[in-house]
């Protein structure tokens, strides 16, 4: 028979943020916990210290990496590592410690998929400042997921806000190398990717705008070329795919049309013009995904929040809202490889 439910699985993030306060109250939904065959991959003292932050409790029966398939729905299992004692950490404060227990989960959650024992993965928040004192090589998790997935293809962050979705053509760069990085294939190759993206989510012809680089998308070229140049190409490019797609349009004003719902995304060209816009409508709620890579993987946009950890006050909306998005993806991609 084929699978119906997704199997997913949850890596536990950084254990000196809110992270495992948030997974407490996530695994507290019982009616989420329905919705797929759930493994989390940590260490049960970490998770526990949030339970008790939360004032929830969890009933898991302990499994190794090799028995995740005894997840069924609503019965959520707990591999743990047993790789970090949450008393030997100072709460709300990067460590090397904290990165490596981060780093290891997510490995953990990524070879799973990889051996195909799950389809899809949810990470509560990490740290970029720990991960890079614990060895992390890469700039940001996406790459360094690809890398351990063995993936050369594209791949890409996104962040959605309710129906509101940002992508980017360049992420996590020095924003003096991001006009180099622009170029009339990259552009035309992200609006594929961002259409495909929508479209697993259920939106059939996402209609998407494309912000310019430079103020007033240049001003027909008085304050730069490249929207006439490469941007408006690739928009036209695009259209000749058959997508939905208008611009460039000026960064200032092009999240007006997408919060009115004249369009379901926005196409920013580097990672601040499009997270700015989005956090600033609905920090609590925002999604990312990483998108493009063989498997699904959701996060809450936000970040650690290292202030307010162990205070009981982390709003768990953006993990909610983070384990129904990849929900969604990894049915579609279940729904369409069995039909």
């Amino acid at each position: 028979m084929t699978q119906s439910i997704p199997r997913i699985c949850i890596a536990m993030g950084d254990p000196a943020g809110i992270g495992a306060e948030l997974l407490a109250k996530l695994l507290a939904r019982v009616d989420l916990m329905e919705r797929a065959c759930v493994s989390v991959v940590g260490d049960r003292r970490v998770l526990a210290e949030g339970e008790s932050v939360a004032s929830t409790r969890s009933d898991m029966p302990p499994v190794g990496l090799a028995e995740v398939g005894r997840a069924s729905a609503g019965r959520p299992v707990f591999i743990d590592l047993h790789h970090l004692d949450p008393r030997t950490l100072r709460r709300g404060e990067a460590s090397a410690a904290g990165g490596a227990f981060a780093m290891r989960n997510f490995r953990e959650a990524l070879l799973l998929a990889k051996s195909g024992n799950i389809d899809g993965i949810l990470f509560t928040p990490l740290n970029k400042l720990a991960l890079k004192q614990a060895g992390n090589p890469y700039p940001d998790e996406i790459r360094w997921a690809a890398g351990v997935l063995d993936w050369q293809g594209p791949c890409s962050e996104y962040n959605r806000l309710d129906d509101l979705w940002n992508a980017r053509v360049t992420s996590h760069e020095p924003l003096r190398e991001v006009p180099g990085m622009l170029t009339r294939e990259r552009i035309a190759a992200a609006i594929d990717a961002t259409a495909a993206t929508l479209k697993a989510t259920g939106v059939p012809r996402p209609r998407i705008a494309v912000a310019g680089l430079n103020p007033h998308a240049g001003e027909g070229g008085l304050f730069g070329r490249e929207e006439i140049d490469v941007i408006a190409p690739a928009v036209e490019e695009g259209r000749r795919r058959g997508h939905a797609v208008d611009g460039p349009f000026p960064a200032d004003t092009i999240w007006i049309k997408a919060r009115r719902g004249d369009y379901d995304a926005v196409l920013s060209m580097y990672h601040d013009q499009g997270q700015i816009a989005l956090k600033l409508l609905g920090f609590e709620r925002g999604v990312t995904i990483l998108g493009g890579l063989p498997v699904p993987i959701a996060t809450p946009a936000h970040g650690t929040a290292y202030d307010i950890a162990g205070r009981g006050i982390a709003d768990p909306s953006a993990t909610i809202k983070a384990f129904e998005t990849l929900v969604a993806l990894c049915s579609g991609r279940l729904a369409r490889a069995a039909a």
